[in-house]
């Protein structure tokens, strides 16, 4: 009878243990706290940026995957989030990908630059840049690189890349800095290209928001469906934001701002 109640009290403990485990694990992803993303940096791709750290109101709001190359006029959801920023006076980094740059969407790119937002090197299709040799991420990055410039009509240079699904290691890190890049990756993150929700969506941005924050969003999709969740996130954080106090900027002007503000 005594090893049956020691057996039950174990599973007990064992059980509280991993329900207590769970918890935490949800409420990590749910809040991507800064200690976190700080520890995980060099796993997930070293030298990125999760966030920039200011006291200042500002946010920066990147959106990638773009631009969407399946759908023209009214129904392209590039142009509809282009829309989306402008009514809410709110700038963005778009971090592209050069083979969905077509003929039919390529003057959305220069839209892009003269509203005053910011291109991002994206790589050339949509894969993780971890599974890249080291010579085919930098043959990917300058062939992005070139094609993006192309298409802007105006612009020189790029400031800032962001690996495919978030990843890279140490050799893609040097290899982007030695190309005059900045690795931003981002927090709050709300999952959007797996939970299909524009409401979970904004509430976790809205919830975990800060400073400095670095938003990741996304545009095109299969079917439109992420680019259709972002402009119906925005619609619904993008009026928030601004009643907090919050201004929406380029990761640039973010991080010139945050380089003011650190000693």
């Amino acid at each position: 009878m005594a090893n049956f109640r020691f057996f039950v009290r174990y599973r007990l403990q064992i059980a509280v243990l991993a329900t207590g485990l769970f918890v935490a694990v949800l409420i990590i992803l749910w809040m991507q706290p800064r200690w976190a993303l700080d520890r995980l940096t060099s796993y997930i791709c070293p030298g990125a940026k999760f966030y920039l750290p200011m006291d200042q109101p500002l946010v920066a709001l990147t959106i990638d995957d773009g631009p969407d190359d399946q759908r023209i006029g009214d129904a392209n959801t590039t142009q509809n989030i282009l829309q989306t920023l402008a009514q809410h006076n709110a700038k963005a980094t778009f971090f592209l990908i050069s083979s969905q740059i077509t003929p039919q969407n390529r003057a959305l790119i220069a839209q892009m630059v003269s509203q005053g937002h910011e291109l991002g090197n994206h790589l050339t299709v949509d894969e993780p840049s971890i599974n890249l040799s080291l010579p085919e991420f930098k043959a990917a990055l300058q062939m992005a690189e070139q094609e993006i410039l192309a298409a802007s009509e105006s612009q020189t240079s790029l400031a800032w890349m962001r690996p495919g699904s978030g990843r890279c290691n140490l050799d893609m890190a040097q290899i982007a800095q030695q190309q005059g890049y900045k690795i931003a990756l981002g927090a709050p993150w709300p999952y959007d290209t797996s939970l299909p929700s524009s409401g979970f969506a904004a509430q976790q941005i809205l919830a975990n928001v800060q400073p400095g924050s670095i938003i990741v969003l996304h545009d095109h999709g299969p079917e439109g469906a992420w680019g259709i969740r972002t402009i119906q996130t925005l619609n619904q954080v993008l009026p928030q934001l601004k009643q907090k106090g919050y201004r929406v900027v380029t990761l640039t002007e973010l991080y010139r701002e945050s380089s003011k503000s650190t000693p």
